[in-house]
């Protein structure tokens, strides 16, 4: 499971078996966690996320979401 990037607290990460799904990434921090669909940006899952966590997440996708499909597309597209 690739690190796309730390910032703050936040890990941002795919699984490679994931590849049958439409593109998205996972965040962490501490023992919460969210999955996030990359087009468009949106929650797909929470696992314990505060909403503010979550908005800060999602401006943080936000701007590398250009840079994240294209990677999504080269490494795990099928």
């Amino acid at each position: 499971m690739p690190t796309l990037l730390i910032d703050g607290p936040f890990r941002f990460f795919w699984y490679s078996a994931d590849r049958l799904e439409p593109p998205h990434v996972h965040v962490e921090r501490d023992d919460r966690s969210a999955k996030f669909w990359l087009d468009p940006v949106r929650v797909a899952r929470n696992n314990g996320m505060r909403q503010r966590e979550l908005t800060t997440v999602a401006r943080i996708i936000s701007a590398h979401e250009a840079d994240w499909l294209e990677r999504w597309n080269r490494e795990l597209g099928r």
